[in-house]
């Protein structure tokens, strides 16, 4: 029954996610008060898709680093740049707006492109090592790429931020890699009967997400509606430019899931809590209008990639019926 479950909730992700950002934004006063929840979710989650890996496919990963290098080459230096030009471009009199469009692109991978790999059957292993990876290095990455762009020292608390993440991402991904690796496997089984919790605590992280963006909303003006659009445009191109690396690179399907998903998604609470502590609340606001949209690409993309692997595997099929008919 619940791989049955599993099953229909994947298909309806490209759904799930935009209703429960609109039902977060909705019921924001009641949602609110669960946001203490988020970092246990994050957990769980990690914890539940880390069952299907273990240490030797993260040493793999390490042993062949292009897609990893590659993807943070994307994340930190390719869109931050791109995010500069479309600024300056369309705000060059707000300086405000433009840092918080590069502080939005510069921020590190999303924890929750963990859960959308684990949807679309992608390489566990690198999205995890691409996860570690720019979690330990954005706390020195992010300060120096934003005062070399816009000119602007930001002071982070590492120790917070790191802590933070070590419990939501860390710890629970050795737990779940060591207990595959007592189990020589057979935690899969286990991690195949957590998979549509895990989407269901993805759901709830949105909504609550969507209660935390809500008071942002309020008041839309044209230039909201503008920052809005560019917001969407710039996540638009991160998960294409990360679906061509991929291309580009010649792997195969699972690294290309893992490539899109990483090289597509920020860690949009983690760019919060910087923009709003150590910046005016004008940088905050692309920061933030970037949970409504982040997520639903996610689904738009995964949507897309199932789409066209589903139609060259028809292609295929086809194509080897012929042969076999002549």
């Amino acid at each position: 029954m619940l791989q049955t479950v599993n099953r229909q909730l994947e298909r309806s992700m490209p759904f799930i996610t935009p209703v429960s950002v609109i039902l977060g934004v909705l019921f924001a006063d009641h949602l609110l008060i669960f946001s203490f929840l988020i970092p246990w979710i994050f957990a769980f989650i990690t914890f539940s898709g880390s069952l299907n890996s273990n240490f030797a496919s993260l040493k793999g990963v390490i042993k062949s680093p292009l897609p990893l290098l590659i993807i943070l080459l994307l994340l930190h230096i390719v869109m931050p740049v791109i995010a500069w030009f479309a600024g300056h471009f369309l705000f060059a009199n707000d300086h405000f707006t433009v840092t918080g469009l590069v502080l939005a692109s510069v921020i590190p991978t999303g924890i929750t492109s963990f859960i959308w790999v684990t949807i679309y059957k992608g390489n566990i292993a690198l999205a995890l090592s691409i996860i570690l990876f720019d979690t330990i290095l954005s706390p020195f990455l992010v300060p120096h790429i934003l005062s070399f762009l816009v000119g602007q020292k930001v002071e982070i608390d590492t120790f917070s931020i790191m802590n933070g993440l070590i419990y939501m991402v860390v710890l629970p991904s050795i737990i779940g890699m060591f207990i595959n690796q007592l189990s020589k496997g057979k935690s899969v089984n286990v991690g195949k009967t957590l998979a549509p919790f895990s989407k269901l605590g993805l759901a709830s992280v949105v909504m609550i997400n969507g209660a935390v963006v809500a008071p942002y909303l309020k008041v839309i003006t044209s230039k909201l509606v503008v920052i809005a659009i560019t917001v969407f445009i710039l996540a638009f191109i991160g998960y294409l430019l990360a679906w061509l690396v991929g291309n580009w690179l010649n792997r195969d399907r699972e690294t290309k899931v893992a490539l899109i998903f990483t090289g597509g998604m920020r860690n949009i609470s983690a760019g919060a809590v910087i923009a709003v502590q150590y910046f005016p609340p004008a940088v905050a606001v692309p920061v933030i209008v970037g949970m409504l949209f982040q997520q639903i690409l996610a689904s738009i993309f995964g949507f897309l990639f199932k789409k066209i692997e589903d139609r060259q595997v028809h292609t295929r099929k086809q194509l080897a019926d012929n042969v076999s008919a002549s």
